[in-house]
């Protein structure tokens, strides 16, 4: 542990939020052994919750979880944070607007991070989600913030939540950690059926109007009024 924090119920909740999220990734077959990480934005704070490094998600829960500020400085924690701790605190930096980063090596869409090829837009849960395609970003080493730099030039000139980092796999950030995990959940299966659609034949696109509609729909009126 370095700088000292006062640790409150907030810190308290958002770490354990932090910790289950962690299973969503297991649940539904997103990671392997330790890879993958979630993170979440302290609210009023510039500071962030994330995963320890190389720690087996049986063994993680709220105690566990390392809080850092918005350049990867531990200042609660016995732990070290996440080796995408840099990538995450990056994107925190300059998207104000994003309150929670996840990393997956998900199958498929890693696969197509290997290929270096966007995900076209030819669901409509593509559309709903994405708002269009889900894009390629550049390659990138782990270990600094050229991760995290790659992540946010991509994602500004796109609606995607999601974005496949070439070689690597997909980063997905949202208004909060869940809805980002939503996100890797969705880029995931969204991944697999359009490689087998793709296995299958050419894939029909979707027009650019009705991508707009069905994104403003799904963003905006559907479910019961809490996105």
């Amino acid at each position: 542990m370095s700088l000292a924090v006062e640790i409150t119920d907030t810190f308290e909740e958002l770490r354990d939020t932090v910790a289950r999220l962690h299973g969503e990734l297991t649940r539904y077959e997103l990671v392997i052994w330790t890879a993958g990480n979630v993170s979440a934005r302290v609210p009023g704070r510039d500071l962030m919750v994330i995963k320890p490094s190389g720690v087996s998600y049986d063994a993680l829960n709220a105690e566990t979880m390392v809080v850092t500020d918005l350049y990867g400085e531990v200042v609660h924690g016995e732990l070290s944070p996440s080796s995408d701790t840099a990538a995450h605190a990056y994107v925190y930096r300059h998207m104000p607007e994003v309150g929670g980063v996840v990393h997956t090596h998900s199958t498929y869409a890693t696969a197509w991070a290997a290929r270096g090829e966007a995900i076209p837009c030819v669901l409509t849960m593509i559309a709903d989600e994405f708002g269009g395609e889900i894009p390629v970003g550049p390659f990138a080493l782990i270990g600094d913030d050229s991760i995290g730099r790659g992540i946010v030039e991509t994602l500004r000139s796109s609606r995607s939540p999601a974005v496949l980092m070439r070689n690597h796999g997909p980063f997905t950030v949202g208004r909060t950690a869940r809805d980002a995990v939503k996100a890797a959940v969705m880029v995931e299966d969204v991944a697999k059926t359009v490689h087998i659609a793709s296995a299958l034949g050419r894939p029909e696109p979707l027009s650019e109007k009705d991508i707009d509609r069905l994104y403003v729909r799904y963003q905006n009126v559907y479910g019961q009024g809490e996105k």
